[in-house]
């Protein structure tokens, strides 16, 4: 048997004291009693909503191998006749078995951070550094106080490339963790105003983002975008930090990776792109100006860590949208089809301004009788704007009118802001809630269309994307369909 951890090794990482008959190892660790899986550990963590404790039962139900307690809970649970590990604090524990694994491991270690892109960029890495060697990265965006160390836990030993992503909502966020990863190379994809409510200036959130550098090993890289505003400042913290090896991507002359050329298409993208003094042809299997601009920077960081970097250019024409950020589906309706473009996963003004602009470069089709299908921006409120929010809504009119958007859907107390900004050209739709414009797209939706949905997490544009992908089938460009819809 392979053991992730052996029993032995984990108990002392993390400072620990075992109850019953343990077994030699474990395969797995997991936080969610929901989807262990038999042989895992069971780390149950108190979290802001929930306390793992009280799921300890369901956990060892589902095959967990022992349940990892703290010490105030071991009176409570003491009857649970079930194997356990007692410690002071789970999550420190769950902190030190991560600190653990990057000891141990002889991995090259990756760091990807910014205010867009971060979860796309550290996929794109996932794929491009696949061909090179044994990878392991964050699932989903595991990249806060308990995503990152979670991930560095269940790194294992023989790892030849980690990446991890580091978000942040405040300021002393990133640094903590980041010197638990302790990478070699540290990507900030580009700062923009996310989180605006939670800081000053856009000045404030490079310097959380620069926290990054912190961590950085000695001999370390860093990875800055030069098209972006704030990179001189970023520049010189990264200096300060003791980084030797900085570097850049974008389309400035200077970007050690320069875009040259760039071809957009619907469903994917072809960049041209300089290196290491050579031009190279790199096909994404994405669409968006914004991912092949943080391609730029995966291809650097491939080159950093003396991966294959013309097996990892073949490997990125193969990537996909991820649920949530940018995934496409055509779904069927009437006699036809319409685009569903999922955005929905989270929002800023960059990155609103960025699926505007994805949604520009998608056709509509012709509908029933000829009709042209409609593009239409289905937007929800971008949070964390504070002081700033009723402006940055405001200021999306713009890139919408510059795209042509001529068919506006709107839900949340801010996009009040964008549907006065907007002119009576555009068609607008305003909904006070998220229920009430999902009720008004399922009944409106027509073929054709292209509807590209688009707001920050805590709305729960996710529902709307259910209820479209629930109602209507998806549509099969091979074979007719029986699917009558609208």
């Amino acid at each position: 048997m392979s053991w992730l951890w052996t029993t032995e090794d984990l108990i002392a990482a993390i400072s620990g004291r075992s109850f019953g008959a343990l077994p030699e190892g474990i395969t797995g660790i997991s936080i969610d009693s929901r989807s262990i899986q038999p042989g895992e550990a069971f780390f149950a963590i108190k979290g802001d909503r929930v306390d793992g404790h009280d799921y300890a039962n369901i956990a060892m139900a589902n095959g967990a191998a022992f349940i990892v307690i703290s010490e105030a809970r071991l009176p409570a649970m003491g009857s649970l006749t079930v194997p356990k590990v007692v410690v002071d604090d789970v999550l420190a524990a769950l902190a030190r078995l991560g600190v653990a694994a990057r000891k141990r491991t002889q991995a090259k270690i990756i760091a990807v951070t910014g205010s867009v892109g971060k979860t796309t960029t550290k996929e794109m890495l996932r794929r491009a550094l696949t061909p090179s060697g044994k990878v392991h990265a964050s699932v989903a965006s595991f990249n806060n106080h308990w995503g990152v160390p979670l991930t560095l836990a269940r790194m294992p030993e023989d790892t030849d490339f980690g990446v991890f992503e580091i978000g942040m909502n405040h300021p002393e966020e990133i640094r903590p963790l980041v010197k638990m990863v302790q990478p070699h190379v540290a990507i900030i994809t580009t700062i923009a105003p996310a989180h605006l409510g939670n800081f000053n200036s856009i000045s404030e959130i490079a310097a959380a983002k620069a926290e990054i550098f912190d961590g950085v090993v000695p001999g370390g890289h860093a990875i800055l975008n030069h098209d972006n505003d704030q990179f001189e400042m970023l520049e010189k913290a990264a200096m300060a930090a003791g980084i030797e090896h900085i570097h850049s991507f974008g389309q400035h002359a200077k970007a050690d990776v320069r875009l040259a050329e760039f071809n957009a298409s619907e469903e994917n993208s072809t960049l041209w792109l300089t290196i290491g003094g050579e031009t190279m042809e790199v096909a994404l299997g994405a669409p968006g100006r914004h991912i092949a601009e943080n391609a730029l920077a995966v291809l650097g960081a491939v080159m950093l860590v003396e991966a294959d970097l013309d097996q990892a250019v073949d490997a990125l024409a193969d990537l996909q949208p991820e649920k949530g950020r940018g995934q496409r589906h055509k779904r069927a309706i009437g006699n036809g089809y319409f685009t569903l473009i999922d955005e929905s996963y989270n929002a800023n003004p960059a990155s609103m301004r960025a699926a505007i602009a994805l949604l520009a470069t998608t056709s509509p089709h012709a509908g029933a009788g000829g009709r042209p299908g409609r593009r239409v921006a289905m937007l929800g409120d971008m949070l964390e704007m504070g002081d700033y929010a009723q402006r940055v809504h405001a200021n999306l009119a713009g890139p919408l009118l510059a795209a042509g958007i001529e068919h506006v859907w709107l839900a949340g107390p801010e996009m009040a802001a964008l549907r006065d900004e907007l002119p009576e050209s555009v068609h607008v739709e305003y909904h006070e809630t998220t229920e009430e414009l999902s009720e008004f797209a399922l009944n409106s939706v027509a073929p054709g269309d292209v509807l590209m949905v688009k707001s920050s997490l805590g709305m729960g544009f996710g529902k709307i994307i259910a209820g479209l992908l629930d109602k209507f089938p998806a549509f099969s460009d091979t074979g007719p369909h029986t699917h009558q819809g609208l």
